[in-house]
């Protein structure tokens, strides 16, 4: 950690920030987290609440003079996505985060930095902890597992929350007012495959996928990056057919909302094809850079030498993985017929495994359209049943509508011009805000979600703007002293 980022401004966001990078909080291993938090709001003599899904609710009154405003939540989330290079040493359920200033930004030594949410997150806590911030009667809401499922919000109990307006600050980029946001859910797809034994005429490779970017499967998903498994895949079946190519095992990506950035198999090939695939692969790589130059630049695919496994799928089920792997559609659907420049619905082959005579194949379907988001499931769906897999849709959320009359939408637009002299671009995003789940539940809420600029999330490349942190900083304070009153 350099001990640096302590000392930027604004320094009570940063030094909690610094606490969080200390602390272990990947989606599902949130106790350390929780604990904090608890002891952060009881500390400060606030009623603090741990409801039974994980959520911490901090409730602050109203600053003398302020009692007559609206009641504001100050919304975050306190998981954060594990990521790293395959050859960073990192256990994030044990390891702090080692973050450090790059120039104009601060990110992380070979993972994920937890910018996303934590910046939101710390500066909600310099909020409740200060003495001189003017605000009304102050909620915070920090809820737990918002990478993975979003289980605290689905968990969230009606009657718990008492304010009007909930402020979300999950939103990445400065400067713009987000109204809206898509829906999502989950597919998942299976295999069961037999093992045969390895033929002694063959030998092992271990195929790599690595260097690709990755990123935010919404947020992200516009850039058309490369999708690791997609790649792989693709030389699976020319090699397969070809090659007598016969695959071991495979994984490739590890997180459902996450572009899969590496993907690795170890495949075994008759020895007098091996001159040949070696060839093959090179060609592939070739092409690869050749279509992904631009967006790509750091993009291998190699095979070296490994110990010959002794099984492998048997290849009936090989070939109607690799189809359907093929087959199934990856990137952005369609683009947004209302908002210019955001993506409407689309699809991430997140991750696939093959071991121990499972395949699993997970993918993250998103869509700001429910018909659409339901049209994208089915043909999905209808590539696996094909396939002769089982699969599913699970895990569903709705999307949130934009209401572009919304009172504090108004008020925080008035408010950034007079501190910035211009007026903030009003979007919906292509990810998964909380605030669909939340204003399903509390459906009295003006909603509204800002953030400071972080760049790629969900991967090592993620990285948070300094400068925007403390206009992010300022317009939150100017908007709770001039908060709407009831």
């Amino acid at each position: 950690m350099n001990k640096e980022i302590y000392n930027l401004e604004p320094k009570e966001v940063w030094k909690n920030f610094y606490s969080l990078t200390q602390i272990p909080r990947p989606s599902k291993h949130e106790d350390k987290i929780q604990d904090f938090m608890v002891k952060f709001g009881k500390d400060l003599g606030l009623e603090t609440i741990k409801d039974e899904v994980g959520n911490v609710i901090i409730r602050k009154p109203a600053t003398k003079g302020m009692e007559d405003r609206k009641g504001v939540i100050l919304q975050g989330h306190l998981d954060m996505v594990p990521q790293k290079n395959s050859d960073k040493v990192h256990d994030f359920v044990k390891d702090p985060i080692e973050a450090y200033i790059d120039g104009e930004w601060v990110t992380a030594n070979g993972t994920t930095l937890g910018s996303d949410n934590g910046i939101g997150v710390s500066a909600t806590m310099a909020v409740l902890a200060s003495k001189t911030i003017a605000h009304g009667p102050l909620e915070a809401l920090f809820t737990c597992d918002e990478e993975t499922g979003m289980t605290g919000a689905f968990g969230l109990k009606p009657g718990i929350l008492k304010g009007d307006v909930l402020i979300n600050m999950d939103s990445e980029d400065e400067g713009e007012l987000y109204i809206g946001c898509a829906g999502g859910i989950d597919l998942s797809a299976s295999f069961d495959y037999k093992e045969e034994k390895t033929d002694s005429k063959s030998t092992s490779y271990k195929l790599i996928v690595k260097g690709l970017k990755g990123g935010h499967s919404g947020v992200d998903i516009n850039l058309y990056r490369g999708n690791s498994n997609k790649l792989l895949f693709r030389f699976l079946k020319k090699a397969s057919l070809d090659l007598g190519l016969r695959i071991s095992s495979l994984i490739g990506g590890s997180l459902r909302n996450a572009v899969p950035r590496e993907s690795f198999a170890t495949v075994v090939i008759p020895k007098e094809n091996e001159n040949a695939m070696i060839a093959m692969v090179k060609q592939f790589e070739q092409d690869f850079k050749k279509e992904l130059s631009v967006k790509e630049p750091d993009l291998q695919f190699y095979c070296e030498k490994t110990e010959m496994p002794g099984i492998v799928m048997d290849f009936d089920t090989q070939m109607r993985v690799i189809n359907a792997v093929y087959a199934t559609p990856n990137g952005v659907m369609r683009m947004s017929d209302d908002i210019k420049g955001m993506v409407e619905t689309s699809t991430n082959l997140a991750i696939i495994q093959i071991r121990n005579k499972k395949v699993s194949i997970s993918a993250l379907l998103r869509s700001s359209v429910e018909s659409a988001k339901d049209d994208l499931g089915e043909m999905m769906c209808s590539v696996y049943e094909l396939a002769g897999a089982k699969y599913q849709l699970e895990g569903g959320y709705p999307g949130w509508k934009p209401n572009p009359n919304s009172e504090i939408l108004t008020e925080m637009q008035s408010i950034y011009k007079n501190l910035y002299g211009n007026i903030p671009e009003i979007k919906a995003i292509h990810a998964g805000l909380e605030c669909g789940l939340l204003g399903s539940v509390y459906t009295n809420l003006d909603m509204i979600s800002f953030g400071p600029t972080i760049r790629f999330p969900h991967s090592p490349d993620e990285k948070v703007n300094i400068a925007t942190v403390v206009k992010f900083w300022n317009f939150l304070l100017a908007t709770l002293k001039n908060f709407p009153k009831k």
